[in-house]
């Protein structure tokens, strides 16, 4: 089912002929726009269309985007597209193990006609995007009294993944830096989280903060708490974790959560000294806006702020939770227009 919002009439945009795809796909949606190169407010393009796919109930991103382009007026030839995913480019494919179908780049242009693809991390796209938000597009989590610091910005965030990128600021066109910072090794903080690694471990070689820090991550930490608390695990998916966490109806699940705040804060610490993201930190993914309340109750900022002699330039970094929305879209567009990452 794709859930439809319109931002134009595609009709009577002058640029229509200049009008391409632009998608961002991840693990449960993928949304999809038509989107004109003309500058809308202090954003690099407009959004024409927009539509968002539950991913699972499509066989495949050219069966979807195929039906995005059977939707548009008859007027509007797209002949390029830009689609920001986790993952990377091999060969003919975008391998990513969280995408609920492999994605072939020859198949999408063979389908759609397509002239020029460009593929670009989800994360990347995400960071790109977050120059051109307003103070009403995301939430404070960790406000400062300190002035705004000018340097780069970081964005993260747990969904099917755990992604993560860097904005670096700059004329005439910010740059990003996309990481795999995700897939560092697990560092527990405490007796608790020790143990945890330690269950974690027997199944894996190497145990990753994605391992903790996203959906799957959150059923393995859910899994841990019942066997260390000697409980038959009664919740299947992390939807159901975080629903009776929030309504606390499972004590395993509340603990849960608060290791996977207490876990997440700890780790957005981590990246701000790594990559000195002095301009702040953006909080996205499809986690944590469902459990905003329980975040903001939890030791996300102690542990942020644990980082001993680090602790007063931390104190001095904002930290946000956005809704990623047409984010990544937009971020996409914006990256295609530049010139990144064409096929």
């Amino acid at each position: 089912m794709a859930q439809a919002v319109v931002r134009g009439n595609a009709q009577t945009v002058p640029s229509l002929e200049r009008a391409f795809l632009a998608a961002d796909v991840g693990g449960t949606h993928a949304r999809i726009g038509l989107i004109s190169p003309r500058p809308d407010g202090h954003r690099p393009v407009t959004v024409l269309e927009y539509r968002r796919y539950a991913c699972a109930e499509w066989p495949s991103l050219t069966a979807v985007l195929k039906d995005f382009v059977s939707q548009l007026s008859a007027s509007a030839h797209v002949d390029r597209c830009a689609v920001a995913s986790a993952g990377y480019v091999l060969g003919d494919a975008i391998v990513n193990d969280n995408l609920p179908w492999p994605v072939s780049i020859r198949e999408i242009r063979e389908s759609l006609g397509i002239a020029s693809l460009a593929v670009i991390n989800d994360f990347e796209a995400v960071a790109y995007a977050t120059q051109f938000m307003t103070g009403d597009d995301a939430a404070p989590v960790i406000e400062t009294s300190a002035p705004q610091m000018e340097g780069p910005v970081l964005v993260m965030g747990p969904g099917t993944g755990l992604g993560s990128a860097v904005l670096f600021p700059g004329k005439p066109h910010a740059s990003v830096l996309a990481t795999e910072a995700g897939q560092v090794a697990l560092a527990p903080g405490n007796e608790l989280e020790i143990e945890i690694l330690r269950l974690l471990a027997r199944d894996r070689a190497h145990v990753s903060f994605e391992h903790a820090l996203s959906g799957p991550g959150l059923i393995n930490l859910y899994g841990a708490i019942c066997t260390l608390r000697g409980v038959t695990p009664a919740l299947q998916m992390p939807s159901d974790v975080t629903r009776s966490a929030m309504d606390r109806s499972d004590a395993a699940a509340v603990e849960a959560l608060n290791v996977f705040c207490g876990l997440l804060g700890s780790f957005v610490g981590d990246l701000v000294l790594l990559y000195g993201a002095r301009g702040g930190v953006y909080l996205a993914g499809g986690i944590l806006p469902q459990i905003r309340e329980l975040l903001l109750s939890s030791t996300f900022a102690e542990r942020f702020f644990n980082k001993g002699v680090m602790r007063p330039y931390l104190q001095q970094v904002p930290v946000r939770l956005m809704e990623h929305g047409q984010l990544g879209v937009i971020g996409a567009a914006g990256l295609y227009l530049d010139g990144k990452h064409a096929h």
